[in-house]
């Protein structure tokens, strides 16, 4: 959806795709505790009649049992660097100097902000499947301008000079080595895991998650000629009930154009062969 006025879809279309491009990290590991529950004593019975046997109670998980890790980063990336990374909530001056040092102190300054970024990043990702993301967890600057639109017959339809107010963010992450990319997640990826355990997922693995999202914006659909639009309460939604039914990373990929999704879509497809497949 987009604010014709746009005071959140600025923020949160970069939010969206900024951490499908720079996300990195996940738990260091996982494991299922189990408590079992004491056996419960029998109903007492009449005297003449035997007391059935006890049954002993089924074993209750405390927490759910940890999820089969399908995608394990290298054992040399988060857990060797485990011991020399800053805290959680300490760790903000660690990615803002990292991210400077791939793709320089302007670039940094204009995207990003420097407030919670692991947590707001993995925040996003984890939503980038599911139909909204959060809006107030933005770890990128709000896209400037407003959704540009044409109307045509009494129709609504998303203007092709929308795109270019993508096209500065888009050939920031077009120039990003993926390989250096994924190299700073194996090395914070301690830090993005705790992040993510602390959402509530104690037993998953949080580059799994990474994986998912970045299959899920792969799989956004084409859509072939102009993109008919509907003013909801206050955004612009799909007038295309399916395409507004997509995933937020997919819808958003739609919104910035064919041209920059395809810039986006090419560095997303190498930064998953480099974290599900790591060179040796």
């Amino acid at each position: 959806m987009w604010n014709s006025t746009d005071p959140e879809e600025s923020f949160r279309n970069k939010v969206i795709w900024w951490s499908a491009v720079i996300v990195g990290a996940a738990l260091i590991g996982v494991g299922a505790y189990y408590r079992f529950r004491s056996p419960q004593p029998a109903p007492a019975q009449p005297a003449q009649t035997p007391a059935p046997p006890q049954q002993s109670a089924a074993p209750i998980p405390a927490t759910p049992p940890a999820a089969a890790i399908e995608h394990p980063i290298p054992a040399s990336g988060g857990q060797a660097a485990s011991t020399t990374l800053p805290s959680l909530d300490g760790s903000d001056p660690t990615v803002i100097d990292a991210l400077t040092k791939l793709m320089g102190q302007p670039a940094v300054s204009r995207l990003l902000v420097p407030k919670a970024i692991i947590r707001h990043v993995v925040v996003t990702v984890d939503n980038l499947p599911r139909a909204k993301v959060a809006a107030d967890l933005r770890p990128v600057q709000p896209t400037p301008g407003q959704t540009i639109v044409n109307q045509q017959g009494g129709t609504t339809f998303l203007s092709r000079r929308n795109y270019a107010r993508y096209t500065p963010f888009v050939d920031a992450v077009r120039a990003l080595s993926m390989k250096s990319l994924a190299s700073l997640y194996f090395r914070l990826y301690p830090l993005f895991q705790q992040a993510y355990q602390s959402l509530g997922y104690p037993n998953q693995y949080f580059n799994d998650r990474l994986v998912a999202a970045i299959d899920s914006m792969l799989a956004t659909p084409q859509v072939q000629g102009p993109v008919p639009l509907v003013q909801g309460k206050v955004f612009w939604q799909f007038a295309n009930p399916q395409l507004e039914a997509l995933p937020a990373g997919q819808k958003l990929l739609l919104r910035m154009g064919p041209q920059n999704a395809t810039v986006i879509e090419s560095q997303l497809r190498k930064l998953r062969k480099l974290i599900v497949n790591p060179p040796n």
